[in-house]
């Protein structure tokens, strides 16, 4: 009987999710006394789409939150056209998380309105268009995995709403047992609800996932992971990271220039 060897894709694969995995279990571990866990200090969010979005980061399971500001928010609305950003510091230790952007949103107010007649309205509850739920991009990013190990991806599983990029920064010279890191730019550029099928449109904005969505999103994006075992073309072997910095509709050209 024949033996059917594992392709390289199948293979990459694996080593991408073994990485993310050790990084998230060590994210669970609590640092060791006088051992630092990580140098990566800084989550960056910056928002290039003509209008505005709603950052959400969302840490895995037993992974603390990242300091939010006084709304409870770890950012609140980031204007479009390159004036949101938004820097946030990594809790201590390692880490592992999502960053969805959210579109269209409205309501939630503090105050209760009064109606013409006098009457208490209760605020709308806080809704937004897309990003709430799929279809929407996903970058995934974790730090301070074993010997300071970032890992990082942009998914398309959920579908897309806004295109997004995850771009390392401030990495320190590669020396001894380092040498050889790559922190490539990841990620999709390209506004694919565009190119969306109509029947796959979402009524809010976006493109819904499928199997004839996600062979273009590969095709359009290959820095991107659009099914369970997927993995990016571009290798990735990040190290010690400064800052990782997740970009909102970036510049067209941006994962093949590496810098944003």
């Amino acid at each position: 009987m024949a033996i059917m060897s594992p392709s390289s894709k199948t293979i990459g694969a694996l080593m991408m999710t073994l990485v993310l995995a050790t990084v998230a279990v060590a994210a669970r571990q609590p640092p060791s006394p006088g051992v630092p866990t990580t140098t990566t200090t800084n989550l960056t969010l910056h928002n290039l789409c003509p209008y505005p979005v709603w950052p959400l980061v969302t840490p895995n399971a037993g992974v603390p939150s990242i300091p939010t500001d006084a709304d409870g928010e770890p950012a609140g609305r980031l204007d479009g056209n390159g004036e949101g950003l938004a820097t946030l510091a990594f809790p201590p230790g390692a880490w592992s998380g999502r960053v969805v952007a959210r579109t269209g949103c409205a309501g939630g107010d503090d105050d209760d309105e009064v109606d013409a007649y006098g009457n208490t309205v209760p605020p709308a509850p806080f809704r937004c268009a897309t990003g709430d739920a799929p279809p929407v991009t996903v970058a995934q990013v974790s730090v301070g995995g074993p010997g300071g190990a970032a890992a990082y991806s942009v998914s398309l599983v959920d579908g897309f709403n806004v295109a997004v990029v995850v771009t390392p920064h401030g990495m320190p010279p590669p020396e001894g047992a380092r040498r050889g890191r790559r922190c490539p730019t990841l990620g999709c550029a390209v506004d694919l609800a565009a190119e969306c099928p109509v029947a796959a449109r979402a009524p809010g904005g976006g493109c819904g996932a499928g199997a004839t969505q996600a062979a273009l999103f590969k095709h359009l994006c290959p820095d991107t992971r659009t099914n369970a075992t997927d993995v990016e073309v571009t290798p990735q072997d990040c190290v010690d990271p400064g800052e990782i910095k997740v970009v909102f509709c970036p510049k067209p050209d941006s994962v093949l220039a590496g810098h944003l």
